[in-house]
């Protein structure tokens, strides 16, 4: 979530006058800490985040771990998120302090009480704490973390959880790979999720899961815009949401390129390059079988018997 929030943090941070310190770029030396400190059974960003926290618990008096339990009513995050001050503690030694508190992004109080608290930990000047909050909002409304490539005739839609998809060295930098094959890239955070709404009220059940919620509703939107060529779906190995996730779309998806992507910390990057590789193949030999005459964004899913 820090790839959606880090910009509030930064700016509340900043105003205050606080040093902040940076853990690395996730790589090599962070994820083998995480999986030397993590529990086996945690998937790979659970792992990759014990990873940061080891890295610079010595450099630091407080480390921010929000506990973020929702961004919308009635949907959840990650129950792993939600114990993620727990496991730190119980996983890493010799921690400075951590924040604890529960953070719920649809109750204005929750947050509030949150980002207060904080400020608190740094400075007992509230006039100040106030002033830093009013600006990390503001900061954070005008940061856009989409992607929409505009240049590319041909593009893949990214799906999955935001770590997944715009940690680079967790998807082993899958967008520069495939804009250096001519091929751009779209996330969901380029759709409005407005449009998320129709789709997921066709469902049978509300979903729990506020991650499988944003997945379905990007890929659905994919399907009937046609703003892509296929879907790369981006998963961690051992997700329960995503099991979920991955067969609600499986199940409409139909014909349309469709790629998943499972990744732990023994997957290997070759392997990754030869399944890109041959699906980008795979949808250019389908454009090649339409014509170049047609449009690869046209309103019409093509039946398997379309190209044979």
């Amino acid at each position: 979530m820090y790839y959606r929030y880090h910009p509030f943090l930064k700016a509340f941070l900043k105003e205050l006058d606080a040093k902040i310190i940076f853990s690395e770029k996730t790589n090599k030396r962070i994820l083998d800490l995480g999986v030397k400190y993590c529990v086996d059974e945690a998937c790979l960003p659970i792992k990759i985040f014990h990873g940061h926290v080891a890295s610079i618990k010595n450099q630091c008096d407080l480390i921010i771990v929000p506990r973020i339990i929702k961004e919308k009513g009635g949907e959840f995050i990650c129950p792993k998120f939600c114990g993620l001050p727990e496991m730190i503690i119980n996983s890493i030694p010799h921690l400075p302090a951590i924040t604890r508190k529960p953070i719920s992004m649809d109750q204005k109080k929750s947050l509030d009480r949150w980002v207060i608290g904080l400020g608190k930990s740094i400075t007992n000047n509230k006039e100040k704490i106030m002033k830093a909050y009013s600006k990390a909002i503001r900061v954070q409304e005008s940061y856009n973390i989409s992607i929409n490539d505009k240049n590319y005739s041909f593009k893949i839609a990214l799906a999955g959880h935001p770590y997944c998809v715009h940690d680079s060295f967790f998807n082993m930098n899958i967008i520069k790979k495939l804009n250096n094959m001519g091929v751009g890239v779209v996330t969901e955070e380029a759709v409005k999720k407005d449009s998320f709404e129709n789709e997921i009220n066709n469902l049978y059940k509300k979903p729990f899961w506020e991650f499988t919620r944003n997945s379905y509703g990007f890929c659905m939107n994919i399907l009937k815009t046609h703003n892509a060529n296929g879907i790369i779906y981006i998963s961690s190995f051992g997700c329960g949401i995503d099991s979920v996730s991955i067969e609600l779309i499986k199940n409409q998806v139909g014909d349309f390129p469709f790629l998943i992507l499972k990744i732990d910390e023994h997957t290997g990057e070759a392997g990754v390059d030869t399944r890109i590789e041959a699906f980008i193949n795979m949808l250019e030999e389908r454009r090649d079988l339409l014509g170049n005459h047609i449009s690869p964004f046209r309103e019409h899913l093509y039946t398997h018997q379309d190209f044979i």
